[in-house]
């Protein structure tokens, strides 16, 4: 009986390749270590038993005293934490009734606070009673949190190491990989000394003529390819040329990040607010910083709910602090301290030279939203330029917009003009010379 190859040799070291294989993998991926116990909040100390209900005291507090007075930081009033064992009950009751009253007085407290704030005269609240109050020190009587909530209500995931990296996980797969290829190897050379144990002869597999010779020899494909490859050459290089200055989507990063989803959005701010110039101007215009202070002086850090899983709280409170860094605004002194640092903004809308637009026309005269050619930015975590700004979507938009006459005495008379010339009840800007090259190139 003759003999094909080495049975045992081969036999073994496939089955070393599988036992090293198994082992390996299952060493590598069962290994599990166990994530760290959650570190349980601290618990929650209760308020100091005084009279007063703290959860009715905190909305007191953000209707009435939130814009000038922080619980644990400075601002243009002093941090009211605590201030309950600060000064005695009933002086409270006066002060926050009428300080100026008592500053007028020669109240020796009064006077040392109104002095130590800048001579800043604290709106006096006639109309909070007794009960009020007490439930306003019940609030800033309660101790501060050791462990804040998470931001925006998400849970923060913690890294877990388990002492894998995914570079050992890689190097694992690859490692299997190239067994694999080694084992299929060995079973083919098997198979090939059995085959020629046997007499069984392996048919060779002819030798056909190369794909490109084939293709080369067969003239009509040629032509065809040829004609496609052209055409689509073509189409491509147009495409490519006419996007050249198109700046869609362009979404730079800014020296202070500033979030239109949150002031735009959560906050509501009107954009003429900040962009002020485009009722009366060609121009939007950038804000100055002058106006950013006119909130951020008593707002020197975010809520804990404004926080997203992208961006912490920490994030958004030293974009503040940049911003107090670029006016030269000391927060803990409520004082400007003379040294300003200029913000070099990134420009996103430019259009070229020869292209006219006035968004004074489209604002105040045409009545046009923001959003219309600025997108949806009070959902924008960072401002980007929504529309392509190209002569096609412009004229498109003086197509189909209609223009509003109403309370607009010139567009009134000359609406009625070219309505009965035209035949129309609603006359569109291009119907009204919208479409005059003059209108935008001159």
């Amino acid at each position: 009986m003759k003999k094909v190859g080495n049975h045992n040799s081969i036999s073994r070291k496939i089955l070393f390749s599988l036992a090293f294989t198994l082992v390996f993998s299952l060493t590598l991926f069962a290994q599990e270590t166990a994530a760290p116990a959650p570190v349980a909040d601290a618990a929650a100390v209760s308020a100091p038993a005084a009279a007063g209900d703290a959860v009715a005291g905190k909305a007191l507090f953000n209707a009435n005293c939130a814009a000038c007075h922080k619980l644990d930081a400075k601002s243009t009033g002093p941090a009211l934490r605590d201030v309950a064992n600060k000064y005695d009950k009933a002086w409270l009751y006066k002060w926050i009734n009428n300080s100026s009253a008592m500053v007028k007085s020669g109240d020796a407290k009064a006077v040392k606070i109104f002095e130590e704030y800048n001579k800043s005269v604290m709106t006096s609240f006639p109309q909070l009673s007794t009960a009020d109050i007490d439930n306003i020190l019940a609030y800033t009587s309660e101790p501060k949190a050791e462990v804040a909530p998470p931001p925006g209500g998400i849970t923060p995931v913690v890294p877990v190491d388990n002492g894998i990296s995914n570079n050992v996980i890689l190097g694992a797969l690859a490692l299997v990989l190239l067994m694999l290829v080694v084992m299929l190897f060995f079973v083919n050379n098997v198979l090939t000394k059995i085959a020629k144990a046997n007499g069984v002869e392996v048919a060779q597999k002819q030798a056909s003529l190369p794909l490109w010779k084939a293709f080369a020899k067969n003239q009509f494909l040629v032509l065809v390819s040829s004609i496609f490859l052209l055409l689509a050459s073509g189409y491509f290089a147009y495409g490519w040329f006419m996007q050249i200055g198109v700046d869609q989507d362009y979404a730079p990063v800014q020296p202070i990040h500033f979030s239109h989803r949150i002031h735009a959005g959560s906050n509501g701010v009107d954009c003429k607010y900040c962009h002020s110039a485009a009722r009366v101007s060609k121009n939007a215009g950038i804000p100055s910083l002058n106006v950013c202070m006119n909130c951020h002086k008593n707002i020197s850090e975010v809520a804990d709910t404004t926080a997203t899983a992208e961006y912490s709280k920490a994030f958004y409170d030293g974009e503040i602090q940049k911003l107090y860094d670029a006016v030269g605004w000391d927060k803990s002194t409520q004082k400007y301290t003379g040294k300003t640092n200029p913000v070099k903004w990134v420009r996103i809308h430019n259009l070229p030279d020869f292209a006219y637009f006035n968004h004074s026309q489209h604002v105040t005269v045409g009545g046009i939203e923001c959003q219309k050619c600025h997108g949806e930015v009070q959902t924008y975590e960072i401002q980007k330029q929504f529309a392509p700004l190209t002569m096609g979507w412009c004229v498109n938009c003086h197509r189909e917009t209609n223009v509003k006459v109403e309370g607009n005495a010139y567009y009134d008379k000359i609406h009625q003009e070219l309505s009965k010339k035209y035949g129309k009840e609603k006359l569109t800007v291009s119907d009204m010379g919208g479409l005059e090259c003059g209108k935008c190139h001159y």
